[in-house]
């Protein structure tokens, strides 16, 4: 074909303003109701949401804090036990055993709770804490509770009770030990650095040691007495210590962060200080480990009139709404830091 016989094609100005372009069927949906925005090279989008886990059971403040007491009271048993004698005389094993178990409890709360965060200089710091303190408060506080128990016996002995089989000495041997978690509890507090978590702690590990303290006797009479009814009913003392202790701080607590991702999914931290930190740092209220992402000090949490405000220093989305400066925390907001995620929780006022 020639290109003398081609037809061309030609579209005028005037032709494309007359082309009308049909609407759209009402209630499509597609009706314009606004320009759209793409958004600004300046503002970073939200990250995808990471998903929740399931949390790791070991990382229930009462399981670790029982576990670790346990362990705790078993070891300062097993050291104490080859220099304690049955019946009349004393050795060593009889003058250090009770101050050894409360010592180790102590160091085996602050240890637990560093290998829970992660800390390696947590712990440190902890260890050299609630070592001198344990021995300090243990020794003391054995004197208490032989006074305490002997106290019971006496009022057991004006009401008649002459059996160790009686329950009556059983609780009295119960208000003695109490005082045994107190100090647990108490050096869980300061190690904390908390008023508030010295009193939970102290109340968890009186009702803990008051509860080791009542099984004893029955253990005893169910081994027939000597090494290894110390050995179960000493572990079981600590254990019952740390399960209380924690019961109890989960319990009476207002404000906490509960982790749903990352690599402490599962653990609870509760906010007591007027000023909690975040980040990358050891040294932090809140140690978020393995993500490069996260700075030093990333976020901050302040209690202010009795609400929770974020003061984010890196990148911190709350609900997927980055959070550029600082913002007050509603319950159930959820926080994403990095590979981290957090749901923050309160106690309901009034």
């Amino acid at each position: 074909m020639s290109d003398e016989n081609k037809e061309v094609l030609r579209v005028s100005f005037d032709d494309l303003a007359a082309v009308e372009t049909p609407a759209a069927p009402s209630g499509t949906g597609t009706e314009p109701t606004a320009a759209k925005s793409y958004g600004s090279i300046h503002e970073p989008s939200a990250p995808e949401t990471v998903a929740q886990e399931k949390g790791n059971f070991f990382l229930n403040a009462w399981v670790y804090l029982g576990l670790a007491g346990f362990l705790g009271a078993l070891a300062a048993w097993a050291i104490a036990e080859p220099g304690f004698v049955d019946g009349p005389g004393r050795r060593w094993g009889n003058i250090w055993m009770i101050p050894l178990i409360v010592t180790l409890m102590c160091t085996g709360f602050g240890l637990a709770e560093s290998i829970v965060e992660r800390s390696a200089r947590k712990a440190a710091i902890r260890v050299g804490i609630a070592l001198p303190l344990g021995v300090v408060l243990g020794f003391i506080l054995d004197v208490f509770a032989s006074v305490i128990y002997n106290i019971g016996l006496g009022l057991c002995a004006a009401a008649g009770v002459q059996s160790y089989h009686n329950p009556a000495v059983w609780i009295a041997r119960g208000l003695g030990w109490a005082v045994f978690g107190v100090a647990g509890g108490v050096v869980y507090g300061i190690i904390g650095r908390s008023g508030k978590k010295t009193a939970y702690g102290a109340i968890g590990g009186a009702i803990g040691a008051a509860i080791g303290g009542l099984i004893f006797d029955p253990i005893s009479f169910a081994t027939k007495g000597g090494a290894v009814s110390r050995a179960v009913g000493f572990a079981l003392l600590g254990m019952a210590t740390g399960i209380a202790m924690g019961l109890v701080e989960s319990a009476l607590k207002d404000r906490w962060l509960y982790v749903t991702a990352g690599p402490l999914s599962g653990k609870q931290f509760i906010l007591y200080k007027p000023q909690t930190v975040m980040g990358s740092a050891q040294a932090n209220d809140i140690y978020l480990f393995k993500d490069a992402e996260i700075l030093p000090q990333h976020a901050t949490l302040l209690q202010k009139s009795g609400r929770v405000q974020l003061v984010a220093q890196g990148p911190v989305y709350i609900s997927g709404q980055r959070v550029h400066s600082a913002r007050f925390l509603e319950n159930g907001s959820i926080i994403q830091i990095g590979r981290y995620s957090f749901r923050y929780q309160e106690r309901p006022r009034g």
